[in-house]
């Protein structure tokens, strides 16, 4: 019965600060983790303590599978060069920094376990990115720091697994990247597996409530059989969850995606306010742990205060370069424009009236007749101009919204530690020196972070003010776009009076679909644009197919 209060007041105060979150304009993360703090801290409450496999095994898998469903597999692609520096390179060279330091500043740990404990506050949380969403700034800068977020956690447990190791064995370099590579790939492959399997047997469940209740399983179904062979389980979620969210407008029902995304924007609700009214909740255990083993609160407080603010100086000096990469490619792009267009034009006249004399020869590439030269077969001409129409808007989509020192620095003061961070320190073996002081440094890093980063990121917003994404006149233009595919693929669909009405309406909302996610592929919309077309198709349809008869 007291689990049951317990659970039931819990939910109360997540919906709560939810509630209080919109008017008072504080994210709800924040308020959660003071009212846990400021309940642990009261007297007649027990010490909370939470396994760490339930955080990391049981609570990010469908977190971070449930964020990468809905970021754009596009978006993903065209900053996967940001997403990867940040998620692994940066990962490492602020575990490295700040291993040094802990090493310097804590007596006994070495250098191991101080790199162990900056494996653990270097990633940001995938979670603490929601409130960045929520401040205004370019949907590029939201789904660099979003990429970053659902990666980084697997390359931290990684180097926190190696580091640990390191303390008791040698650990030479070529074993740790082989390590890494091995964790990602094996893990990437499990996921993209069951990915596709997922959606092969869900399209085959007509019930909506049947097809969301196993989509729940799939989080779990690409990361325990990761974690078993070795390989991280998050990265399998994650790759599982790009998968779907990519595929899955093209093989479910409209039902079957408002289901799943209903449902699964609840279970993120609730599971992203456990995580951080766990999180302060754990104060009191933390703290006491600290005094039983007589390791100093200031000193800890004043050590967790210097790691901050030396991983956001790490963070900045790796953001700033870059960034100034991010521009030069861009640059580099600008210039391949006109070459782009150059050839466009010659693939939309490949082979001229003289080379189509009939040779005998099976369809492929043939030899012009005049000069010689090889003709590509129809089939390639598409593939090619498939390749220039995307590499085309990849340009456009980098030069529309450039990222300058006022997108750079939201990126870095952005960088929020979270839960993950308190979960991987709580998985210390016993044996680690300090181990209790080791998990208060990793608490404060975190709450600090949340609390102070999170609490001024939309006043650094609006001191700074980065571009916001939001134009008028090229917002006009994408919507005459989408309408216009929308008109030509309502068009292509044939008529006939053998069709009545709700068949020929079905029949035109699945064309135009279809339209949209080829333009999505290419590129040729915008990510938040594609979405809203998308849920107007999704909504005409649910409302066609719940109607009676055939009849319009």
């Amino acid at each position: 019965m007291d689990i049951l209060i317990v659970v039931v007041l819990g939910l109360l105060a997540i919906a709560v600060a939810s509630m209080l979150s919109t008017r008072l304009g504080v994210a709800a993360p924040l308020l959660l983790v003071v009212a846990g703090i400021a309940v642990s801290l009261l007297p007649f409450v027990p010490t909370v303590q939470i396994d760490p496999e339930w955080i990391l095994a049981g609570v990010l898998p469908p977190l971070l599978y449930s964020a990468s469903v809905s970021m754009p597999a596009m978006d993903f692609r065209r900053e996967f060069g940001a997403i990867g520096g940040l998620s692994v390179v940066l990962v490492v060279i602020s575990a490295t920094v700040l291993g040094l330091f802990f090493a310097w500043v804590i007596p006994g740990i070495g250098i191991w376990w101080g790199i162990a404990l900056g494996a653990i506050v270097s990633p940001t949380d995938a979670v603490a990115t929601s409130i960045v969403k929520k401040v205004g700034v370019t949907p590029r800068v939201v789904s660099i720091l979003e990429g970053e977020g659902l990666l980084n956690d697997a390359t931290a447990l990684v180097l926190l697994r190696t580091a640990i190791a390191g303390t008791a064995a040698s650990v030479s370099f070529g074993g740790v990247l082989g390590t890494f590579v091995f964790a990602v790939a094996v893990a990437a492959v499990i996921g993209y597996l069951i990915g596709r399997l997922n959606l092969a047997l869900r399209s085959r469940v007509s019930d909506a409530t049947v097809n969301t209740v196993l989509s729940f399983t799939v989080p779990f179904l690409a990361s325990i059989p990761a974690e078993a062979l070795g390989a991280s389980g998050l990265v399998a979620a994650v790759v599982a969850g790009l998968v779907t969210g990519h595929r899955a407008p093209r093989v479910l029902s409209a039902r079957n995606r408002l289901s799943d995304s209903v449902n699964w924007r609840t279970v993120e609700l609730v599971l992203e306010g456990t995580i951080f009214l766990l999180m302060g909740l754990e104060l009191t255990a933390i703290v006491g742990d600290v005094y039983r083993d007589n390791a100093g609160i200031g000193s800890a407080i004043l050590i967790a205060a210097a790691a901050l603010g030396l991983t956001i100086l790490v963070r900045a000096a790796y953001v700033a370069p870059l960034l100034a990469w991010l521009r030069a490619r861009a640059r580099r792009s600008e210039h391949l424009k006109p070459r782009l267009a150059e050839f466009t034009a010659r693939l939309h006249n490949p082979v001229p009236p003289a080379a189509e004399a009939t040779d005998g020869r099976p369809p492929g590439n043939r030899r012009d007749g005049l000069s010689g030269s090889l003709v590509p077969s129809p089939s390639r001409v598409e593939r090619m101009r498939t390749r220039v129409r995307r590499a085309s808007a990849d340009i456009d989509y980098l030069l529309a919204a450039p990222l300058g020192w006022r997108e750079g620095t939201i990126v870095v003061w952005a960088g929020m530690r979270g839960a993950v961070t308190l979960a991987a320190a709580q998985t210390l073996p016993a044996e680690t020196p300090n181990r209790s002081l080791l998990i208060f440094i990793a608490f404060v890093v975190a709450a600090a972070s949340l609390l102070i980063q999170g609490g001024t990121l939309r006043r650094v917003v609006g001191l700074v003010k980065p571009a916001t994404g939001s134009n008028r006149e090229a917002e006009a233009v994408e919507r005459s776009g989408i309408l216009d595919l929308l008109f030509d693929a309502a068009k292509s669909v044939p008529t006939g009076l053998a069709l009545a009405a709700k068949p020929q309406a079905l029949a035109v909302i699945e064309a135009q679909r279809r339209a949209l996610l080829d333009a999505r592929d290419d590129g040729l919309f915008s990510a938040g644009a594609l979405r809203n077309a998308l849920a107007v198709l999704d909504a005409d349809q649910i409302r066609l197919e719940l109607r009676g008869g055939s009849a319009g």
